[in-house]
């Protein structure tokens, strides 16, 4: 089943937007991370994806958004992390895509964090497997902006909790972004924090992370930690028995359906 397939009963938005590559860089061995220039009436919410159209390609990709709204806002950029894989629009990503490519893309997903000044604070506990970790990471790079906005309006806008985010990932080289989230977790003692877990690493783990990594997968016993049925909700993305025995965990533990939510077209 492809993207279209699975994602046909999510919401859309009707728009398909024209964009231009103009910056590709490597994230890991295998994930590219590109940036893209939007049209000025190009909008989304942290944590939805896009419908990804290549000229000359039939196969439409699904990429999560891994940017926040706000640097949309202040750049008329989006970013992409692709990890490679053999789907014709991973391929052409990591193969034929350069500086100056020409695509199109649509807005997808209703899984997202846009709360509204009014609304009362809640804890995040985002929660990625792998590449996963794209929409958790825009929905962090979101609530770090909105707290720098509370920070410029003296607190008179929103209501922010706490964030905390385990991820996981075979090995550290494979650990997405990590740098820009221990530095959120520096600019922000006290609302954010985050535990990386890595299952399969062979060689020395850099001192800048060392404090952040545990060896084995993602506990039960450490999410129970950071769950407050009043107050706790839940995004989950990664593969989707991880996501499912999770979710099936966050019950046990007391959270409510509807303070779990979770990406279903993996």
């Amino acid at each position: 089943m492809d993207h279209l397939e699975r994602t046909a009963s999510n919401f859309r938005q009707t728009a398909l937007f024209p964009a231009r590559v103009c910056g590709i860089s490597n994230e890991s061995e295998t994930v590219k991370r590109l940036r893209l220039a939007v049209h000025p009436d190009f909008t989304f919410r942290a944590g939805q994806w896009v419908d990804f159209f290549i000229p000359g390609i039939e196969k439409v990709g699904g990429f999560s958004i891994c940017s926040s709204p706000g640097l949309l806002q202040r750049e008329g950029v989006i970013e992409l992390a692709i990890k490679y894989t053999n789907h014709p629009p991973a391929q052409w990503v990591h193969t034929t895509c350069t500086v100056g490519s020409h695509i199109a893309m649509r807005v997808g997903g209703d899984f997202f964090f846009d709360p509204l000044p009014s609304e009362p604070p809640v804890d995040l506990l985002l929660v990625a497997g792998g590449v996963g970790i794209n929409p958790l990471y825009s929905i962090l790079l979101h609530v770090a902006d909105l707290l720098r906005l509370n920070h410029a309006t003296a607190g008179r806008s929103y209501s922010i909790g706490s964030t905390h985010l385990c991820y996981s990932s075979k090995n550290t080289q494979e650990l997405l972004f990590k740098k820009t989230i221990i530095d959120v977790c520096r600019e922000f003692p006290g609302k954010f924090s985050c535990d990386f877990h890595i299952t399969q690493q062979t060689a020395d783990i850099d001192q800048d992370i060392r404090h952040h990594v545990k060896s084995g997968r993602i506990s039960d016993e450490e999410l129970r930690a950071h769950v407050d049925p009043q107050k706790t909700l839940c995004y989950l993305c990664g593969p989707p028995p991880m996501t499912e025995s999770f979710a099936r965990s966050l019950v046990d533990m007391g959270l409510s359906e509807d303070r779990i939510l979770f990406e279903k077209w993996w």
